[in-house]
């Protein structure tokens, strides 16, 4: 059995499942390619027939990635599993990931199937999905609730179909530690070398990370995880906890080992933190703002003489490094190419010209420029759409008394268009201005600003979640600047060119189909 446990990343599917984390195709390519330079054995780029924007970020994915594998769940169905097989059919290394429900609350009350039932769909379901792929993995959802018997039963079947990974999940979080590491035990006997063993524990009740290194001790070799415990509900287990662990208490983990860059764990951690939006908690485990760092005049001192006194990992090891540069308006190309270098990126010439020049900009308004403003500026550049409207120029009128009104200049098309209109508050009448220029008319379902970084000219991110097609989902832009309403309007104007492009890019497909639009 090998000694290597390989890391599963489900952050673009499950992690993004999570209240508010929805991507754009866009910025789940920046997120692969980071996942990639991480050394995750396999990217679950998403759910395939879940939407034609998953389906689509998923083949752009597939055509990019190269060192890693890139997977697909489906539903054991086979219009799931062909839509799967479609959508990853240009990857160097692909996976089909299918999956059905094994716990009798499951198999009753939301499948309404017999056992024998349950096992026909598996083995079918896996069989087709050969046909697409030759690394199929089954998950039996709900394992943690299921009972051992039938689950040894279905994971037969399943490995004689042709499943080479076996998938138990702790869909629900429920599993104790020492159960989750006696279910494992078990199964490793069942199974033997036959497949290898995965698991993906939800964290519900806190122990998704402990669950997961149980069943590592266990023998599962592989683990199912995502940047920052990003999932559905309480979220799963961290990569960034399970692998460090690993690496730290080598005492326990003799000889297991991961295939993941650890220095890169902080610039993915931070790269997801800034496009979903979501922050992880200040004393988050290996990733958080407070994680390594000491108040307690003890801690200090003992910190200060010998840093093993008070920490067991070194900042350094997952890439949180301090950097005596120091950037601002007076700054140059080259201190800025090397100062982005040293945060992660690796940017071609034409990104680092586009990246500079926003930089300067915002130098310019700004004394001094900090890392996470950096990070903002290079993300969001990165994970830009066509601007298909582009802002150029905002004035406001926000006084106490009298109406709030706006006046927006849009570029459409290489020209400048102006006008200007009235609103309930400053936001609405900047984005009924917005509408009314481009002819578009958007709902705002959420608004949320945050200060990326300290001080009265902290830079301002603002993110929205636009509704311009009721029959359609509604998308999220993303805005930046050190002005609060000038955020505002260009996350909204980002949300719409979002919209567009992914309507242009289901127009295409529809054509190329012969469907009707």
């Amino acid at each position: 059995m090998s000694d290597i446990v390989k890391i599963f990343d489900t952050t673009l599917r499950d992690g993004e499942q999570s209240p508010g984390a929805s991507m754009n195709t866009e910025e789940k390519i920046q997120i692969a390619k980071q996942l990639e330079k991480l050394g995750v054995d396999i990217i679950e780029a998403g759910f395939a027939a879940a939407s034609p924007g998953d389906f689509e970020a998923i083949n752009r994915i597939s055509e990019i990635v190269k060192k890693s594998t890139v997977c697909s769940l489906a539903r054991a169905v086979e219009k799931d599993i062909k839509a799967a097989g479609e959508a990853i059919k240009p990857a160097k290394k692909k996976r089909i990931h299918t999956f059905i429900a094994t716990s009798d609350i499951h198999m009753k009350y939301k499948l309404r199937m017999s056992p024998d039932e349950v096992v026909k769909r598996a083995i079918e379901a896996i069989k087709f999905a050969k046909e697409f792929a030759n690394d199929i993995e089954f998950s039996c959802e709900d394992a943690g609730r299921s009972e051992m018997s039938f689950l040894k039963e279905i994971i037969d079947e399943a490995i004689k179909a042709g499943a080479k990974t076996i998938n138990i999940p702790d869909t629900v979080g429920y599993r104790l530690p020492h159960e989750m590491g006696e279910m494992i035990k078990e199964l490793k006997e069942f199974i033997g070398d036959r497949a290898i063993i995965s698991v993906h524990c939800h964290n519900d009740l806190g122990l998704a990370t402990a669950n997961s290194l149980y069943s590592v001790l266990n023998g599962a070799r592989q683990v199912e995880c995502t940047i920052n415990g990003l999932g559905e509900r309480a979220g799963n287990a961290a990569l960034e906890e399970v692998v460090m662990a690993i690496k730290t208490r080598k005492d326990i983990f003799e000889g297991i080992e991961t295939n993941i860059n650890t220095k890169e764990i902080y610039p993915t951690s931070r790269l997801v933190s800034t496009i979903t939006g979501i922050e992880p908690q200040p004393n988050k485990a290996i990733v958080g703002r407070n994680a390594f760092a000491h108040e307690s005049g003890i801690h200090q001192d003992g910190v200060l003489k010998h840093k093993e006194t008070y920490e067991i990992m070194r900042a350094e090891d997952i890439g949180f490094e301090t950097n005596s540069i120091v950037l601002g308006k007076h700054s140059g190309r080259h201190a800025f190419k090397e100062k982005i270098k040293s945060l992660g990126f690796d940017l071609s010439n034409d990104e680092i010209n586009k990246a500079f020049e926003r930089f300067k900009i915002l130098a310019d308004r700004k004394k001094e420029i900090t890392d996470d403003d950096l990070r903002m500026i290079i993300t969001s550049e990165l994970t830009s759409i066509p601007e298909i409207y582009k802002l150029k120029k905002l004035q406001i009128n926000d006084c106490s008394e009298g109406v709030p009104s706006a006046a927006v200049t849009i570029e459409h098309n290489g020209k400048e268009i102006t006008d200007a209109g009235i609103g309930d508050g400053t936001i609405d009448a900047i984005f009924k201005t917005i509408d009314r220029i481009s002819g578009y008319s958007g709902t705002l379902n959420d608004y949320e600003v945050k200060a990326v970084s300290k001080g009265k000219d902290a830079l301002a991110k603002v993110v929205v979640k636009v509704v311009f097609d009721e029959n359609k989902p509604a998308v999220i832009g993303h805005g930046l600047s050190i002005d609060t309403m000038m955020a505002s309007a260009k996350a909204y104007i980002g949300a719409l060119n979002s919209f567009i492009s992914m309507r242009d890019i289901l127009k295409k497909k529809s054509c190329v189909e012969g469907d009707d639009i």
